[in-house]
């Protein structure tokens, strides 16, 4: 596995910094039928992508978000030796914005688990990884062990507003339990900034496979704690969009979730 993450990311880094990063700034974006944008950047990722992988790995299937959802779900439903799952360009609004927070995610499904994830962030050149069971690793040395944990009142949130329940926004909005909040607009990095320590708990209304998949497994692998609002496990081996609560140790999770909790059912 660790010569296979090594191939992965050299062939991430190559196709981001070939495909992405020439055109940020100067490529325009259209909309996907849900309101989304899709630009140019994201097919020819994709498309190198999987050319890449299905002639180096062709027993392993290639599920990507550029696809139409009947393809994907086809792809999922067929168990095959192993399946890759891409975002080509998480933070697509960013990138079409101008904003230089972005990042292509990799992650490889076998036997209903995340056996690997890959997330690049070319403007940092930032290469977050994992193994399961193995650990997670930034640009090839071990990812940093978080330091002492903070109290709730004194973290960094990050929590994406625009998809939670209005009520549970208004109370967080209101009356956050923390001391301040971002939203960054990548699912992918927000999972790897929490492993990194550079945010403390996190909350999400609504995030795809692609999104989460290889983000959450480097995030598990630094003994990170999770789950939805609905207090179950966020991967699920299905398409089905999942909400996410986090953060990087039970001293922090806890209290974050029971607050979740009570605001949620305040609110019904």
């Amino acid at each position: 596995m660790q010569a296979l993450l090594q191939q992965l990311q050299d062939i991430i880094v190559s196709v981001a910094q070939t495909e992405l990063l020439p055109r940020f700034r100067n490529i325009g974006h259209n909309f996907k039928a849900d309101g989304s944008f899709i630009t140019e950047a994201d097919l020819a990722t994709q498309q190198a992508i999987e050319k890449v992988l299905t002639s180096n790995w062709p027993d392993y299937a290639f599920l990507a978000e550029e696809m139409s959802s009947s393809q994907q779900q086809a792809l999922l439903q067929h168990k095959q030796a192993g399946l890759w799952c891409l975002d080509p360009l998480d933070g697509t609004s960013n990138f079409a914005n101008g904003i230089p927070h972005y990042a292509v995610s990799l992650a490889l499904l076998q036997a209903g688990e995340i056996k690997l994830g890959l997330v690049y962030d070319p403007n940092r050149d930032e290469c977050f990884s994992a193994i399961k069971g193995e650990g997670a690793w930034l640009n090839g040395e071990p990812l940093a062990q978080q330091q002492a944990p903070l109290p709730q009142q004194a973290a960094i949130g990050l929590v994406d507003y625009k998809r939670l329940p209005e009520a549970l926004a208004q109370q967080l909005a209101a009356h956050p339990p923390y001391r301040s909040q971002r939203s960054f607009g990548s699912v992918a990095l927000d999972w790897c900034w929490l492993a990194a320590g550079r945010a403390h708990v996190y909350l999400h209304g609504r995030q795809n496979l692609w999104d989460y998949a290889a983000g959450l497994l480097i995030f598990a692998e630094m003994g990170g704690c999770s789950c939805t609002l609905e207090s179950e496990p966020i991967f699920n081996d299905t398409l089905q969009p999942r909400s996410a609560i986090g953060a990087p140790n039970k001293i922090l999770f806890d209290p974050w979730y029971n607050w979740l909790q009570q605001a949620k059912h305040a609110a019904e």
